[in-house]
């Protein structure tokens, strides 16, 4: 996992240039930066699987900043798929500059960005404020939020194969499926808003009047949930034993660590 975030780095700085494919690059110039964009694929994919395996098996609790992390998983997943598909030269510079590219770009900024920062929020709010967000205008904002970002840059990949251009104000009428299609990802637009304006009035009404949270709210397994919520200055008076990945854990089951210390001698 570490190496490929590593790995991701250093292949970042040599895929830039799939977005200039058809500018009339030279031959060799044109396989360097496919392979490049082809190769950062790699270690993505072996942070995708992490994520997932660490998924795996667990006894999953789909709060709202459950729902938002394994969202951002799929809709990261699907961005890089289809920045894939633009690092092939033939493919790109048929796709070059159309609806297909603002649908990518979006799925990894906004689907692997946004909500993870959105599953962040719901996760730390009681540690910040001391008050729980609301689960019940979380999930509305959850389900309204996927739908509204899906129905709105899904289509843009098929609306781009057709050969809809970005950066235009308007497009030619008398083609069905292009006309359903703007139409459909115009109307999700106002859906998706109407999730952001549910995650505003959670966030102000919760922090108002929101559930005290306590100290550990999700019985969480990190040092910042061993102390209040909001924590003080100090954090805490003395460092908190630490012999393990889960040292809040290792404090509320001392019989556990005992007994593992215990197999261990």
């Amino acid at each position: 996992m570490a190496a490929s975030t590593v790995a991701i780095g250093f292949l970042s700085f040599g895929v830039w240039m799939h977005h200039m494919f058809a500018t009339g690059l030279g031959f060799w110039v044109l396989w360097v930066f496919a392979l490049s964009s082809l190769l950062i694929a790699v270690p993505t994919g072996v942070k995708i699987w992490n994520w997932i395996a660490t998924m795996w098996g667990g006894s999953i609790r789909f709060t709202t900043a459950m729902l938002f992390a394994t969202a951002f998983i799929i809709q990261f997943t699907i961005g890089g798929l289809s920045g894939v598909t633009a690092a092939v030269i033939p493919l790109d510079w048929t796709l070059t500059d159309s609806y297909f590219i603002v649908a990518h770009i979006h799925y990894v900024l906004l689907g692997g960005m946004f909500f993870a920062m959105i599953a962040g929020i719901y996760y730390w709010f009681p540690k910040v404020t001391g008050r729980m967000l609301s689960e019940t205008l979380g999930k509305w904002h959850f389900w309204l939020m996927v739908i509204g970002f899906n129905g709105t840059f899904l289509g843009m990949h098929v609306l781009g194969a057709f050969g809809m251009p970005r950066r235009v104000w308007t497009y030619p009428y008398g083609m069905p499926l292009v006309t359903a299609l703007n139409f459909f990802s115009t109307l999700s637009v106002f859906v998706l808003a109407i999730s952001i304006l549910i995650f505003f009035w959670n966030m102000a009404y919760s922090f108002v009047k929101g559930k005290i949270a306590g100290d550990n709210p999700w019985d969480a397994w990190t040092l910042e949930w061993a102390c209040s919520s909001p924590p003080p200055p100090e954090n805490f008076d003395r460092l908190p034993p630490i012999r393990s990945r889960r040292p809040l854990w290792d404090l509320t089951h001392p019989e556990e660590v005992g007994h593992k210390l215990g197999g261990q001698h």
